[in-house]
């Protein structure tokens, strides 16, 4: 080979991953960690308000808040703003990526559609493997059942099914024989007896 002579440069491998990324956490961060090894450039396009809302239910932060707090993630290259619901063809050209990468679990549109049917059908999507143990919704239930003594107790206090106390005694510690809950500050006992869906008996 003369000195001429050049090596074609390699093309650059562009991914894209889309999400809502409400209360960004170590999954979401693991998740496109996962999909930045699998190319060289990394896109990532946040839902709208609107959008979110429409299929999944009003989000926690701001569109704007989580515009930033995806940017922060240090295996983003870019940010795509107000990104569609349901992942298309277009929106993979439009942005040059190569393919789409999402978590191993099914995201479903307010109609019960596969959002990534499409790049699925034309063999653009790629899966990495969803952290297991942490998600926005289990955070939300995490911080529903707060106290300051959560991570210190002996005690199942998540449990409803945790026998009455023996007696009604009198002061900031005592509980209903009937109800198994305190007299005075709630508790997450108390918490979950009021959220749990059912009616009263």
């Amino acid at each position: 080979m003369s000195g001429s002579e050049q090596k074609p440069e390699k093309k650059q491998v562009r991914v894209w991953c889309d999400g809502c990324y409400d209360m960004v956490h170590f999954g979401h961060a693991n998740s496109l960690r996962q999909a930045k090894a699998m190319g060289d450039y990394l896109m990532v396009g946040v839902h709208s308000d609107a959008e979110v809302t429409e299929h999944k239910g009003p989000p926690v932060f701001t569109e704007e808040e989580r515009y930033k707090m995806v940017r922060a993630i240090k295996w983003v290259d870019e940010v795509v703003e107000a990104a569609p619901y349901v992942t298309t063809l277009e929106t993979l050209d439009k942005y040059g990526c190569d393919f789409c990468v999402h978590g191993d679990d099914i995201t479903m549109t307010a109609e019960g559609v596969d959002t990534y049917h499409i790049v699925k059908a034309a063999n653009r999507y790629k899966e990495c493997q969803r952290t297991r143990g942490v998600s926005t919704t289990d955070l939300v239930g995490r911080m529903l059942l707060m106290t300051r003594t959560h991570f210190k107790t002996g005690k199942d206090e998540y449990s409803v099914d945790l026998p009455p106390e023996p007696s009604l005694e009198h002061g900031a510690t005592a509980h209903s024989p009937w109800t198994g809950v305190t007299q005075f500050l709630p508790t997450t006992r108390q918490l979950i007896q009021f959220s749990s869906g059912r009616a009263p008996k």
